[in-house]
Protein backbone atom coordinates (compact mmCIF):
# COMPACT_ATOMS: atom_id res chain seq x y z
CA UNK A 1 0.00 0.00 0.00
CA UNK A 2 1.31 3.40 -0.96
CA UNK A 3 1.76 5.59 2.12
CA UNK A 4 -0.02 8.35 0.18
CA UNK A 5 -3.28 6.35 0.20
CA UNK A 6 -5.63 7.86 2.80
CA UNK A 7 -9.32 7.42 3.55
CA UNK A 8 -11.36 9.99 5.39
CA UNK A 9 -14.94 10.89 6.13
CA UNK A 10 -16.06 13.87 4.09
CA UNK A 11 -18.98 16.26 4.05
CA UNK A 12 -21.20 15.26 1.12
CA UNK A 13 -22.19 18.80 0.17
CA UNK A 14 -18.56 19.93 -0.02
CA UNK A 15 -17.16 16.75 -1.60
CA UNK A 16 -20.01 15.94 -3.98
CA UNK A 17 -17.97 16.75 -7.13
CA UNK A 18 -15.23 14.25 -6.18
CA UNK A 19 -17.74 11.61 -5.03
CA UNK A 20 -19.73 12.03 -8.23
CA UNK A 21 -16.61 11.86 -10.42
CA UNK A 22 -15.48 8.53 -8.91
CA UNK A 23 -18.95 6.99 -8.93
CA UNK A 24 -19.73 8.08 -12.48
CA UNK A 25 -16.42 6.78 -13.81
CA UNK A 26 -16.90 3.39 -12.13
CA UNK A 27 -20.65 2.83 -12.28
CA UNK A 28 -21.90 4.88 -15.24
CA UNK A 29 -18.97 4.81 -17.67
CA UNK A 30 -17.39 1.45 -16.81
CA UNK A 31 -20.39 -0.60 -15.71
CA UNK A 32 -23.08 1.15 -17.77
CA UNK A 33 -25.41 1.92 -14.83
CA UNK A 34 -27.95 4.54 -16.00
CA UNK A 35 -26.71 7.99 -14.91
CA UNK A 36 -30.09 8.91 -13.42
CA UNK A 37 -29.79 6.00 -10.96
CA UNK A 38 -26.39 6.90 -9.59
CA UNK A 39 -26.97 9.88 -7.29
CA UNK A 40 -30.07 9.46 -5.13
CA UNK A 41 -32.06 10.78 -2.17
CA UNK A 42 -29.90 8.75 0.26
CA UNK A 43 -26.75 10.71 -0.51
CA UNK A 44 -27.78 13.70 1.63
CA UNK A 45 -28.71 11.40 4.55
CA UNK A 46 -25.60 9.21 4.45
CA UNK A 47 -22.07 9.51 5.76
CA UNK A 48 -19.45 9.42 3.01
CA UNK A 49 -15.78 8.52 2.73
CA UNK A 50 -13.26 9.31 0.04
CA UNK A 51 -9.95 7.55 -0.63
CA UNK A 52 -7.13 9.75 -1.82
CA UNK A 53 -3.96 8.57 -3.53
CA UNK A 54 -1.34 11.23 -4.02
CA UNK A 55 -3.97 13.90 -3.45
CA UNK A 56 -6.41 12.48 -6.05
CA UNK A 57 -9.82 11.05 -5.11
CA UNK A 58 -9.69 7.40 -6.26
CA UNK A 59 -12.43 5.70 -4.23
CA UNK A 60 -15.61 6.36 -2.31
CA UNK A 61 -18.38 4.71 -0.30
CA UNK A 62 -21.32 5.64 1.89
CA UNK A 63 -22.95 4.49 5.11
CA UNK A 64 -26.69 4.90 5.44
CA UNK A 65 -28.29 5.56 8.85
CA UNK A 66 -29.63 1.97 8.94
CA UNK A 67 -26.18 0.35 8.56
CA UNK A 68 -26.42 -0.26 4.82
CA UNK A 69 -23.07 0.27 3.08
CA UNK A 70 -23.27 1.25 -0.54
CA UNK A 71 -21.81 2.94 -3.57
CA UNK A 72 -18.36 1.53 -2.80
CA UNK A 73 -16.25 2.34 -5.85
CA UNK A 74 -12.53 2.39 -6.64
CA UNK A 75 -11.14 3.70 -9.92
CA UNK A 76 -9.90 0.82 -12.06
CA UNK A 77 -6.24 1.89 -12.04
CA UNK A 78 -6.20 1.79 -8.22
CA UNK A 79 -7.87 -1.59 -7.64
CA UNK A 80 -5.82 -4.35 -6.08
CA UNK A 81 -3.85 -1.92 -3.93
CA UNK A 82 -5.92 -2.13 -0.74
CA UNK A 83 -7.99 1.00 -1.39
CA UNK A 84 -11.28 -0.90 -1.22
CA UNK A 85 -10.27 -2.50 2.09
CA UNK A 86 -9.38 0.92 3.51
CA UNK A 87 -12.77 2.29 2.42
CA UNK A 88 -14.66 -0.61 3.99
CA UNK A 89 -12.68 -0.52 7.25
CA UNK A 90 -13.41 3.19 7.65
CA UNK A 91 -17.13 2.80 6.86
CA UNK A 92 -17.43 -0.05 9.36
CA UNK A 93 -15.42 1.84 11.98
CA UNK A 94 -17.75 4.82 11.58
CA UNK A 95 -20.78 2.57 11.96
CA UNK A 96 -19.42 0.78 15.02
CA UNK A 97 -18.59 4.15 16.63
CA UNK A 98 -22.22 5.15 15.99
CA UNK A 99 -23.42 1.96 17.74
CA UNK A 100 -24.19 -0.15 14.69
CA UNK A 101 -23.73 -3.88 15.24
CA UNK A 102 -24.85 -5.05 11.80
CA UNK A 103 -23.96 -3.97 8.27
CA UNK A 104 -25.76 -4.90 5.06
CA UNK A 105 -24.68 -4.35 1.50
CA UNK A 106 -25.77 -5.24 -1.99
CA UNK A 107 -22.69 -6.76 -3.62
CA UNK A 108 -22.20 -7.30 -7.29
CA UNK A 109 -21.74 -11.06 -7.48
CA UNK A 110 -18.29 -10.65 -9.03
CA UNK A 111 -17.21 -8.67 -5.91
CA UNK A 112 -18.68 -10.97 -3.24
CA UNK A 113 -15.34 -12.67 -2.44
CA UNK A 114 -13.91 -9.24 -1.56
CA UNK A 115 -16.65 -8.70 1.03
CA UNK A 116 -16.33 -12.27 2.34
CA UNK A 117 -12.68 -11.49 3.15
CA UNK A 118 -14.02 -8.70 5.39
CA UNK A 119 -16.32 -11.15 7.22
CA UNK A 120 -19.56 -10.57 5.29
CA UNK A 121 -21.72 -13.58 4.47
CA UNK A 122 -24.14 -14.06 1.59
CA UNK A 123 -27.81 -13.82 2.46
CA UNK A 124 -30.56 -14.86 0.06
CA UNK A 125 -30.41 -15.37 -3.66
CA UNK A 126 -29.01 -13.49 -6.62
CA UNK A 127 -31.05 -10.58 -7.99
CA UNK A 128 -30.52 -7.96 -10.64
CA UNK A 129 -29.89 -4.29 -9.95
CA UNK A 130 -29.21 -1.87 -12.83
CA UNK A 131 -28.74 -4.90 -15.09
CA UNK A 132 -25.95 -6.35 -12.90
CA UNK A 133 -26.28 -9.55 -10.78
CA UNK A 134 -26.13 -8.78 -7.04
CA UNK A 135 -26.40 -10.63 -3.74
CA UNK A 136 -27.19 -9.25 -0.30
CA UNK A 137 -24.36 -9.64 2.20
CA UNK A 138 -24.45 -9.19 5.97
CA UNK A 139 -21.82 -8.57 8.66
CA UNK A 140 -22.64 -8.79 12.37
CA UNK A 141 -20.16 -7.62 15.00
Amino acid sequence: MDPAAKVMEVDFSKSQPEIRAVRFEVFVEEQRVPAEMEMDEWDERSRHVLAYWGGRAVGTGRLLPNGHIGRVAVLEAFRGNGVGMLLMHELMRMGETAGMARFILSSQTQASAFYERLGFSKHGGIYEEAGIPHIEMVFTT
